[in-house]
C-alpha cells in the first residue's frame, strides 16, 4: 500500500534512497525548485505508509502548436520498490494531467538506449521511439574520441488531442539526430 501525492520541496531532503542509482539523472536543487514552482501538478511522489519515498516523477509542459506536449523529465523508483507498478501509476497521472489540463498532443521522455528494461517498460505503456538522439547523455564517462557517446531514445505517446497519431512514427529507431537538434 502506498500513496501517490504531490512532490513537495521538503522531499528533496529525503529522496536519496531513490536517486542513488546509475540510471537516474539527478539535478541541482534549483532545478527541482523550478519544476515544483512552474509545473507542480506534473511532479508527484510515491510514498510508503512509513513515510519513506518509493519513487517520483517530475515533468513539464512545453512546445508550440502541434508540438505542445507533456514531458517526463525524470522518473525513478527505489530498487526495493521496483516491479510493483509504481512507475506506471506515476506516468498515468502525468499523462492524464498533460491530456486534460495542459491539452497536450503527446507525452515524451528520453531514455538511455542501453536501458533496455526501461525501454521495454515504456513500450508496454504505449510509448514508441520517435528518434534516436546521439550523445544525449554525458554522465557515464568518456567514450571514443574523448566524448561520452551515450545515446537516448526520444519516446512518445500520443494523447487524445492527436487522434491521427501525427506525433509518433513507425521507424523512430532509424531517425538519428544530434543532441544539439533537440536542445
Amino acid at each position: 500500500m502506498s500513496i501517490l501525492r504531490p512532490f513537495k520541496a521538503s522531499d528533496l531532503f529525503k529522496f536519496n534512497n531513490i536517486n542513488l542509482d546509475i540510471w537516474t539523472e539527478t539535478y541541482g536543487i534549483g532545478f527541482y525548485f523550478n519544476y515544483l514552482s512552474r509545473w507542480p501538478d506534473l511532479c508527484s511522489m510515491q510514498e510508503a505508509p512509513s513515510g519513506r519515498c518509493m519513487g517520483y516523477v517530475i515533468g513539464k509542459a512545453e512546445g508550440h502548436q502541434t508540438e505542445w506536449h507533456g514531458h517526463i523529465t525524470a522518473i525513478t523508483v527505489a530498487p526495493e520498490y521496483r516491479r510493483l507498478g509504481l512507475a506506471r501509476k506515476m506516468v498515468e497521472l502525468l499523462e492524464y494531467i498533460s491530456d486534460n489540463v495542459y491539452r497536450g498532443y503527446f507525452v515524451d521522455l528520453y531514455v538511455r538506449c542501453t536501458n533496455q528494461v526501461a525501454v521495454d517498460m515504456y513500450e508496454r505503456m504505449g510509448y514508441s521511439v520517435y528518434r534516436r538522439v546521439r550523445e544525449y547523455y554525458g554522465s557515464l564517462g568518456v567514450g571514443k574520441g574523448g566524448k561520452d557517446e551515450e545515446d537516448a531514445f526520444d519516446m512518445r505517446k500520443p494523447l487524445t488531442r492527436d487522434p491521427g497519431r501525427r506525433s509518433v512514427r513507425a521507424n523512430g529507431r532509424d531517425m538519428l539526430v544530434s543532441a544539439q537538434e533537440v536542445s
